[in-house]
């Protein structure tokens, strides 16, 4: 059983900074892509960030909102997967969720549904 549990949200004000941590279990996922997504109320869950680990070289992907100010990583001998949120704002605020895909390419996808292991989701919020 795969359980991904997501820590490290909460409020903080516009410019500001937050680190999201995710810690999987139940399976080796040393080459195979770990993602963010979020979702704000009223809208869809979209992809923000997600690396892949093929080859012992890692690859990273960012959605254009983020790109810059986003940092993705990931410790292998941990499991787990990092979320580095600087310069937060107005549009930034949403649940994230971590999500794993099993595939094992070297190009991370952004796709929802490549991705079959969820995170419950952890709240970030903005305040100006």
């Amino acid at each position: 059983q795969v359980q991904l549990v997501e820590s490290g949200g909460g409020l903080v004000q516009t410019g500001g900074s937050l680190r999201l941590s995710c810690a999987a279990s139940g399976r080796t996922f040393s080459s195979i892509t770990m993602g963010w997504f979020r979702q704000a109320p009223g809208k869809e869950r979209e992809f923000v960030a997600a690396i892949s680990f093929s080859w012992s070289a890692a690859s990273t992907r960012y959605a254009d909102s983020v790109k810059g100010r986003f940092i993705i990583s990931r410790d292998n001998a941990k499991n787990t997967v990092n979320l580095q949120m600087n310069s937060l704002k107005p549009d930034d605020p949403a649940v994230y969720y971590c999500a794993i895909d099993p595939d094992t390419g070297y190009y991370p996808r952004v796709a929802e549904k490549e991705y079959d292991y969820w995170g419950q989701g952890t709240q970030v919020t903005v305040s100006s």
